[in-house]
């Protein structure tokens, strides 16, 4: 099952569960969006709404976590090509929420940014709330996965002595996150492939097997001393092919589409744009 959030006729956030290329209404959104715990699967697949074309809705990121917690140098490859030693813990930085748009909408590069780089990434989002989460536990704590685009302003991220991850990383509509969430039941965390794409290249390839710290392995360290809430997000890490690391580098150009596309979930699209 799948779930969305979009905006409805009068401009008001809605939910949606997917079937095929239309969207099932269940009714207005809650503020925090869609948190993807048994019980909110259970009533989106009794919804019975109105049905809608899902092509040409503007769709909307599909929750409002109160922690984006990103990973650093989860893939090997990108460990190597970023010339970094392979991480002995997961290297953990924030992304703040702010920064989160939705499918197709711009991402807008900030008039300083001069080397905007793409990094695709497999999100999930908890169902439920874990605090010092056993592997049993923290499995059981993922309700949904999504796709996010881990935009990254190399300039600032990298511009001072100890690095300005969270700046560089959270600038507006630095979090492109969608369309939708697929449920986490019967699917298979150590086999999801992504792919990242910009305007029709492949850049990145790969599948959660190849992470150096599983998704269960994230929830753990991470839950030891914080709690994890149910709808707070993990971008679990980004592949090898950053643009950074290329020869010639890549970075983001004025009018590149970057598409996300993570399994079972679908393709993440957002144009991007420079700020006057």
């Amino acid at each position: 099952m799948k779930a969305v959030r979009y905006e409805g006729p009068g401009g008001e956030a809605r939910l949606g569960r997917v079937e095929g290329g239309e969207m099932v209404d269940a009714g207005t959104a809650p503020a925090e969006g869609f948190v993807p715990s048994d019980e909110a699967w259970a009533s989106l697949a009794q919804a019975d709404g109105e049905r809608r074309p899902l092509d040409g809705a503007r769709l909307l990121h599909p929750v409002e976590p109160s922690k984006i917690l990103a990973i650093g140098l989860n893939y090997r490859d990108h460990a190597e090509e970023s010339e970094l030693d392979l991480p002995v813990v997961p290297v953990v930085f924030a992304k703040w929420p702010s920064a989160l748009t939705g499918h197709d909408a711009p991402i807008v590069i900030p008039r300083e940014e001069n080397r905007p780089d793409f990094e695709g990434e497999v999100a999930v989002v908890l169902g439920r709330r874990v605090y010092r989460a056993d592997e049993a536990e923290a499995r059981a704590a993922v309700g949904g996965v999504s796709a996010m685009h881990d935009v990254s302003g190399r300039r600032a991220q990298l511009e001072t002595p100890l690095r300005q991850f969270t700046l560089g990383k959270s600038f507006d509509t630095f979090a492109p996150f969608g369309p939708v969430i697929a449920r986490a039941d019967g699917v298979d965390l150590a086999a999801i492939d992504i792919t990242t794409t910009v305007s029709g290249e492949q850049m990145q390839s790969s599948n959660t097997r190849n992470l150096i710290f599983s998704i269960v392995d994230l929830i753990v360290y991470l839950s030891k001393g914080m709690t994890l809430e149910a709808g707070d997000v993990i971008a679990t890490g980004t592949p090898g092919g950053v643009g950074d690391s290329r020869n010639p580098r890549r970075y983001l150009r004025e009018g590149d589409v970057v598409e996300i596309t993570v399994g079972g979930v679908g393709t993440l699209r957002n144009p991007v744009t420079f700020e006057a």
